[in-house]
């Protein structure tokens, strides 16, 4: 499978494609963020335990796609997992050991921002793991994987590949915007001159981890709008949902008032109206 990260670098001078119209996104991405909605509603009836592994290079988009995922969804029933560096513990237990407590319960979705493949790249080519641990990795993975959905999990994997000259440009994004400037670290600028190092410990790791049970799903994020359009409808296709006929609700009236007075506002703490100041200033 050829994705844009597997071909070699363009020239800067080359015609860039145009973005995907933001009109259109828009619309498109509503009316996909009402579909997560129903299927939200059918995970819970169901009992449904979703997993959805969300890998790529660094800066390639999965951040952005994982918060157009939960936008508008319960936090109760979707959660994002992004998992800090294990601690002197955690080094010392199995590895798919720290991720086990964060897979989902009846009813529940988790979008790993990361997973338990932080071993097949970042810990390969950084020197973070020693060999051994990372043959291991590649021969546990798909066992792994095999138990979760033999036990009802439902697991989605997705890639999002981009170019060394788009990275670039979002990581130059990044270092000037403060609002952002968190997202960039000197691990994640490593990844420029370790390029090709990356993308051998990738091809390895779907060599050996993209099953049949398990499939890995390519996700070209070159245009982020693309990509988040398709990465969510690939998901809404994919999961055997169907819309849940949920109850009907009416609003109570109100009853009449039994005479309670309650105490003057001025004795609560308020916070300061900033907002007022703001009105002399347009």
């Amino acid at each position: 499978m050829t994705t844009s990260e597997d071909t070699t670098k363009k020239s800067k001078k080359a015609k860039k494609a145009k973005r995907f119209p933001k009109e259109i996104y828009e619309a498109e991405l509503l009316r996909l963020q009402g579909e997560l909605v129903q299927m939200q509603e059918w995970v819970k009836a169901t009992g449904t335990r979703l997993v959805v592994v969300f890998e790529g290079r660094d800066a390639a988009g999965k951040g952005g796609a994982i918060q157009r995922v939960v936008e508008n969804l319960n936090p109760r029933v979707a959660r994002i997992v992004a998992l800090p560096a294990p601690t002197e513990r955690e080094r010392t237990q199995w590895y798919f050991q720290r991720y086990v407590p964060h897979l989902p319960a009846a009813g529940e979705i988790v979008l790993l921002d990361r997973s338990w493949y932080n071993r097949a790249g970042v810990e390969r080519v950084m020197g973070f793991c020693t060999p051994q641990e990372y043959d291991r990795f590649l021969r546990q993975c798909p066992t792994f994987e095999d138990m979760l959905v033999e036990d009802g999990i439902l697991l989605r994997k997705y890639w999002f590949s981009v170019s060394p000259d788009e990275q670039e440009k979002r990581f130059r994004e990044r270092l000037d915007n403060p609002l952002k400037r968190w997202k960039l670290s000197p691990m994640d600028l490593e990844s420029i001159s370790r390029w090709d190092e990356y993308s051998k410990a990738k091809d390895d790791m779907l060599a050996a981890t993209d099953t049949e049970i398990a499939p890995w799903t390519i996700v070209e994020s070159e245009d982020k709008r693309r990509a988040r359009l398709n990465m969510i409808a690939h998901l809404l296709a994919t999961v055997p949902w169907s819309p849940i006929e949920l109850p009907t609700l009416e609003i109570p009236a109100r009853p009449p008032s039994e005479g309670y007075v309650r105490p003057p506002r001025e004795l609560a703490r308020a916070v300061p109206d900033h907002a007022s100041t703001l009105l002399g200033k347009a």
